[in-house]
């Protein structure tokens, strides 16, 4: 089988064009995609805790505590303890992070209202019920063990 007959290299192909165009369109506001894709995230009036949002956006510990550090850095969050719950960290928007958020959530809405635009409704049905078919395998652990 060639690799451009294979399900994981269309996918793949069109990921890194979407992660490529969103890169370039972040470069413009001095971010990434993926501080976007975390801010984004990140929940504007309650905060996010900490060790919900990895999971939430299928980030390792080890890259998210990286980034949040990064985006700290940057003024665009801040962390502070839970109300409730002392030993609970909560991330917070700051104002600077709220502005990059809208930003990245205009670019967002662009991109898929683009696609929605010139692919037909049934189209992209279809391809969200592949993709969460794919999705169930692979979290079912289908695919070498099932």
């Amino acid at each position: 089988m060639k690799s451009e007959e294979t399900i994981d290299f269309h996918i793949r192909w069109a990921w890194y064009g979407i992660a490529r165009l969103y890169n370039t369109r972040a470069s413009k506001f001095g971010i990434t995609m993926s501080v976007g894709y975390i801010l984004l995230n990140i929940d504007v009036k309650h905060g996010t805790p900490s060790t919900k949002l990895g999971p939430k956006m299928g980030m390792e510990a080890r890259s998210l505590t990286r980034a949040l550090k990064s985006l700290e850095e940057k003024g665009l969050i801040c962390r502070q303890p839970d109300v409730k719950d002392k030993r609970m960290v909560r991330i917070y928007l700051t104002p600077s992070g709220l502005k990059v958020r809208d930003l990245s959530k205009d670019s967002v809405i662009q991109f898929n209202e683009k696609v929605f635009e010139k692919i037909a409704p049934d189209k992209i049905k279809t391809c969200l019920e592949v993709l969460g078919d794919i999705k169930e395998l692979i979290n079912n652990d289908e695919i070498y063990n099932g």
